[in-house]
């Protein structure tokens, strides 16, 4: 009789975390309390708890206080990026946002899976970049593995399995390029009417 799966013999390897079980379950104390109770102004206080367990963040980053972070020593993001509310960033392997990246609400970036070819189910991660200048709208998921490239906007409720280009608007399932983004030159006092705004349903 086949075999598929046996998780009684999963285990995890030692260095797998990157830190020891003492540091990870400190740092689930610490998100689940002083980061996820703090006021959503308080942008400073996450950042400085999140560089106190090892992650590199950059200035003026702001960090919803649902956030939530699996293993921060394993987290990068670059000056002025947003991340927005009920986002995952599902830190196994590593994950590498760049600067003025906005990722919104209910976004899950994935870095970790199993190999379901073996009946220990052995466990795995490979690293997410997010490049710079990038919009991750409203409940995407982002596979392990996946780079989406600078400039780029993926849409609402998208699943994204494979690496996308730069500056290009994706949607799907899978997410796909199905047009260019192009950067908007107007003068910095200018505004743009609500009618002339498009939205990829933040």
């Amino acid at each position: 009789m086949t075999e598929y799966q046996n998780l009684s013999s999963f285990t995890v390897p030692g260095d797998f975390r990157g830190r020891s079980k003492f540091v990870v379950q400190l740092w689930w104390i610490v998100q689940d309390t002083l980061f996820a109770w703090s006021p959503q102004v308080f942008f400073g206080w996450r950042r400085f708890l999140l560089r106190m367990f090892g992650a590199k963040i950059g200035k003026g980053v702001s960090i919803r206080p649902s956030v939530t972070i699996t293993y921060p020593w394993k987290v990068s993001i670059g000056d002025y990026s947003w991340i927005g509310d009920d986002t995952v960033l599902y830190s196994l392997g590593e994950i590498n946002i760049g600067s003025n990246v906005a990722i919104a609400h209910k976004v899950y970036l994935n870095t970790g899976t199993h190999d379901y070819k073996v009946p220990s189910f052995d466990i795995c991660s490979h690293s997410i970049t997010i490049e710079d200048e990038c919009w991750i709208t409203s409940d995407v998921f982002i596979a392990p593995g996946v780079t989406v490239g600078k400039g780029s906007v993926v849409g609402a409720r998208s699943t994204v399995l494979k690496s996308l280009p730069p500056g290009k608007v994706c949607v799907g399932y899978p997410a796909k390029p199905v047009k260019d983004r192009i950067p908007l030159e107007k003068p910095a006092t200018q505004k743009i009417s609500n009618e002339k705004a498009e939205s990829v349903f933040l």
